[in-house]
């Protein structure tokens, strides 16, 4: 990838509106490249997310023609020693995990191009919506660079062979491949792509807020678990849910025939 002068403006752009947050990628010029600094940046903001009750969903959108080439290759090749490179990924794959950890669901809102690690990122993220000309690679094995890190959640996402083809081979797949292979939920033209986003995000913000926060986190806990483990921990975790009062006013509701009234 090549480089650019650095910029003035700042890496990332946040929007807050009606329980949106909408996290923007700024480096149009460097396709969103995930360099250090831009790893940092999502980071932070996702830890100001983890207490922030405010925000119902999140939204991750790029400035420019696509979503992020990956990681800057020059930035690591400038690293030169094994610990530093390590020390990249590591950051790269700690911020990919908090993600799942997060209270909110996270929706990728994709445009152009997502490719290895930004391929990586919109399988990580729980919920994705692309223009009808996004396309995605695990692409880094045409470099001699086996997409290692993006195989993970890949491989959680897709098909094992569907995976493997993306991995082995770097071909991009287009948005109605991706659609059916299940790397995202929808395809929009690319004038609604912000508004099927949102759409979607309205439709988690009218779930009461409770019961989506520990669905997800039982969601993700529960994939990594042998069967009966995972029906023990789910039967614990909807048990809690039942005996909770946003449970009990949305059955009431249900018997009353009413909306329920959940705290926002």
């Amino acid at each position: 990838m090549s480089a650019v002068p650095k910029s003035d403006q700042p890496v990332l752009l946040r929007e807050d509106r009606d329980g949106v947050c909408t996290i923007t990628f700024n480096r149009p010029q460097q396709m969103n490249l995930l360099t250090g600094e831009m790893l940092a940046a999502l980071q932070d903001e996702f830890n100001k997310l983890k207490t922030d009750l405010k925000t119902r969903v999140v939204i991750l959108a790029a400035t420019g023609k696509g979503f992020s080439a990956g990681h800057d290759l020059k930035e690591i090749r400038a690293l030169k020693e094994l610990p530093k490179i390590e020390a990249l990924f590591g950051q790269c794959s700690r911020m990919m995990q908090t993600i799942p950890l997060l209270p909110q669901p996270v929706i990728a809102k994709v445009q152009g191009v997502a490719a290895a690690a930004g391929c990586q990122l919109v399988a990580q993220c729980d919920l994705a919506v692309a223009s009808e000309h996004a396309r995605f690679a695990a692409s880094g094995i045409n470099l001699g660079l086996f997409c290692s890190t993006p195989a993970v959640p890949l491989s959680r996402n897709l098909s094992r062979k569907r995976a493997a083809e993306m991995l082995f081979t770097g071909d991009f797949i287009e948005a109605p491949v991706a659609l059916d292979w299940g790397l995202v939920n929808a395809v929009a033209p690319a004038e609604r792509l912000m508004e099927a986003a949102r759409e979607l995000a309205n439709k988690l913000i009218a779930k009461p807020r409770e019961a989506l926060a520990l669905g997800k986190a039982l969601f993700y806990r529960q994939l990594e678990m042998d069967l009966r483990s995972a029906y023990d921990d789910a039967s614990h975790t909807i048990a809690g849910n039942m005996d909770a009062d946003v449970a009990r006013e949305g059955v009431d509701a249900f018997f009353a025939k009413r909306p329920p009234r959940w705290t926002p």
